[in-house]
């Protein structure tokens, strides 16, 4: 019983999810209201508020994956004697064998990136979880309390996936090429994760 009301509870967010993501699309963000999409997914405004409390997370559902959990997951069970970094690039290469969303890029990640860019509300919760999920790479890195160089640590793994993710969308709308935009996104990560690699040899840190 338990499991078909949890399997309900994510098929009713996963709707609401799909209705305001059209609505955004066709109409624009700030145009669409909580209102619309409710009547949209055939819920009451409530339902909507008690899956996202606000409405920029509509559009950025996959908060596990904007808050960098899987990385963290990667860091903190990682084999004995690999280092973080190591850690974090295999994780990338099994999501880019996967084909996961984090790590593909065609016309429709493409499409989505550029909409969240267009939209400073959007932006700006973006760049909250952005701040979330190096806080947690922080922590992961350096303890409970981690110091300067752990925090830059996590800055820079944070800041290396958005510039590769929006170089990639810039590629992708010069060259109309996702095999292009995917090697340039692969190309930045590794040379992110590389500066990030060296700053923990040089200070011993991690």
């Amino acid at each position: 019983m338990g499991e078909r009301r949890e399997s309900k509870k994510r098929e009713t967010r996963q709707r609401i999810s799909d209705v305001a993501t059209e609505l955004f699309f066709a109409h624009g963000f700030e145009a669409v209201t909580l209102d619309d999409i409710a009547g949209a997914a055939n819920v009451s405004r409530m339902t909507v508020f008690n899956y996202f409390p606000r409405k920029e997370d509509l559009m950025l559902d996959r908060q596990d994956d904007l808050k960098l959990v899987f990385f963290r997951e990667a860091i903190r069970t990682r084999p004995k004697g690999q280092s973080p970094i190591a850690a974090l690039r295999v994780l990338v290469g099994k999501l880019r064998e996967q084909k996961h969303p984090f790590a593909r890029f065609d016309r429709h990640t493409a499409g989505f990136w550029r909409f969240v860019a267009a939209s400073p509300s959007l932006e700006a919760r973006l760049r909250e979880l952005n701040d979330e999920a190096a806080e947690g790479l922080a922590i992961e890195l350096g303890g409970p309390k981690p110091d300067g160089v752990a925090r830059l640590a996590a800055g820079m793994i944070v800041l290396t996936l958005r510039t590769a993710r929006q170089d990639a969308v810039r590629v992708f709308d010069r060259a109309g090429s996702a095999k292009k935009a995917n090697a340039v996104f692969f190309a930045l990560i590794d040379q992110g994760f590389a500066a990030v690699e060296s700053l923990g040899a040089a200070t011993q840190a991690f």
